[in-house]
């Protein structure tokens, strides 16, 4: 039986109504694929936990949980990711990369131009279909 992973991705826009992409670099998995940031839930962790630390770890800034955006579930060869996904605000810092090789905002319009991981598309398609 494939294991499953729980994890959860960040929706983060600012104050011009663009998200927040992460480019996976090619050490990741799926490298070269974009994706929403966040990572694994950890045992004992709720979704607003995992995100501010996963998001603290991995983009040196803090964002504060509003509210949970999809919840996808996506096998891939080796296991089943199920990646929740949730609208977060910048509270403070600026995102960095550190584990991902570039970040970029970009307008709901033009999400579709990116190579996104097959879990975070169904996110990336309910953004794109948002009315702002």
């Amino acid at each position: 039986m494939k294991k499953t992973l729980k994890v959860v991705g960040a929706v983060i826009e600012n104050e011009n109504n663009e998200i927040l992409c992460a480019l996976r670099s090619p050490k990741m998995s799926l490298p070269n694929k974009w994706e929403f940031p966040g990572g694994k839930v950890e045992k004992g962790e709720n979704f607003k936990q995992a995100i501010e630390r996963e998001i603290k770890e991995e983009l040196k800034c803090t964002v504060e949980y509003l509210d949970v955006f999809n919840d996808n579930t996506h096998e891939y060869d080796a296991f089943i990711v199920n990646l929740i996904t949730i609208k977060c605000k910048l509270v403070s810092g600026t995102p960095t990369a550190n584990e991902h090789s570039k970040l970029i905002w970009l307008k709901r319009d033009n999400l579709s131009s990116l190579k996104w991981a097959p879990a975070d598309i169904p996110t990336a398609k309910k953004l794109i279909s948002e009315r702002v």
